[in-house]
């Protein structure tokens, strides 16, 4: 399963990366997870990506990161705030998982 991030960059996306691959390691999950910012964002979700997930600190943004990924096919969504809390992990992977059923 291949995840896409957009972020601001900084220790956040590593946070969230870093979560999100541990807790697939838990599930037995093969997961690629990819931190991009703003501006690579429209080409890179093009490569192939399952989901995308937009940071908090950039979803006044998050209209157009939509519609490029609505036009491919891949859902997208904000991350919560408390994804970047001691439970992150599983915060993040239930939200894989629900961007994945819709």
């Amino acid at each position: 399963m291949k995840v896409l991030f957009v972020c601001a960059g900084g220790m956040s996306s590593a946070i969230v990366v870093n979560a999100l691959k541990k807790e697939g390691q838990k599930h037995d999950l093969n997961l690629e997870v990819l931190a991009v910012g703003t501006q690579e964002f429209d080409s890179e979700v093009r490569n192939g990506w399952d989901v995308a997930m937009v940071a908090p600190q950039v979803k006044h943004r998050f209209d157009g990161f939509k519609q490029s990924a609505d036009e491919i096919g891949v859902p997208c969504q904000v991350i919560p705030p408390q994804a970047y809390s001691p439970l992150g992990g599983p915060t993040l992977l239930k939200l894989v998982n629900e961007l994945l059923e819709k």
